[in-house]
C-alpha cells in the first residue's frame, strides 16, 4: 500500500490525514463527514463557530461544492489551482458546522501534485485547514504539524506563507497571504 493509498483509507474512516500544499500542511478530513469534521475541530482545538476550508482536486469538484457566478468565474481560472482559497456560497451537500453557520465555504484547489492525488483518490472534498492548533505557527516541515493525526503525508519544507483568502461574492480579501499582490490587481479590475 503506497502512502496515498494509506492516506485515503485513513479518510475513509472519519480519520485525520496532514497533507502536503503548496503553502503549508494541512489538515485533511472528509469534509462531507459530521464525524470527521468533528474530529478537525477538536483536534485543533478551534472554536464550532470558526468555519474550516475544503480543498478540492478540480472544477467539477469546485462546483459540485459552491455555487459559482459567471463573473467569477475569470478569478477562478485565473488562480486555481493555486495559494488562494476562495469563499463562495456552499451547496446543501456542505456540512452547516464547516460554514460557521454563514452559509460560505472557503475552497482551496491546491497547486500541490500529492494533495491534488489524494484528493482524487479519495474522491470527494477534504478540509484545508493548518495541522496546527488554533493561532498556532502555520506548519512547514513535520515536525511542526503540532494536532493529533493517524498518517502523515511528508513533502518536505513548504514555502510557510499561508493562502490568500478572498471573499468573491463582495470581491474583497479577507486574509492576504501568497500571491496577494496579484490577487488585490485582479479583484480590481472584476
Amino acid at each position: 500500500m503506497d502512502r496515498l493509498e494509506k492516506a485515503v483509507a485513513v479518510l475513509s474512516h472519519d480519520g485525520l490525514v496532514v497533507y502536503p500544499t503548496e503553502t503549508v500542511y494541512g489538515l485533511g478530513a472528509d469534509a462531507l463527514s459530521d464525524e470527521a469534521i468533528a474530529h478537525v475541530y477538536e483536534a485543533k482545538k478551534r472554536p464550532l463557530a470558526m468555519p474550516v476550508s475544503i480543498a478540492v482536486a478540480d472544477f467539477e469538484m469546485l462546483h459540485a461544492v459552491a455555487r459559482v457566478e459567471p463573473a467569477q468565474e475569470p478569478f477562478l481560472a485565473a488562480f486555481l489551482p493555486g495559494p488562494v482559497t476562495v469563499v463562495l456560497p456552499a451547496r446543501r451537500m456542505i456540512p452547516a458546522i464547516l460554514t460557521g453557520g454563514t452559509g460560505l465555504i472557503g475552497i482551496r484547489m491546491p497547486a500541490h501534485d500529492l494533495a491534488r492525488e489524494l484528493i482524487v483518490r479519495f474522491d470527494g472534498p477534504i478540509t484545508a485547514t493548518s495541522a496546527n492548533l488554533h493561532g498556532a505557527k502555520d506548519p512547514v516541515i513535520p515536525s511542526e504539524c503540532t494536532v493529533p493525526y493517524e498518517f502523515l503525508i511528508d513533502g518536505g519544507r513548504l514555502a510557510g506563507i499561508p493562502s490568500t483568502v478572498v471573499d468573491l461574492a463582495d470581491k474583497k480579501v479577507i486574509r492576504a497571504g501568497a500571491d496577494i499582490d496579484r490577487v488585490a490587481r485582479f479583484l480590481l479590475d472584476m
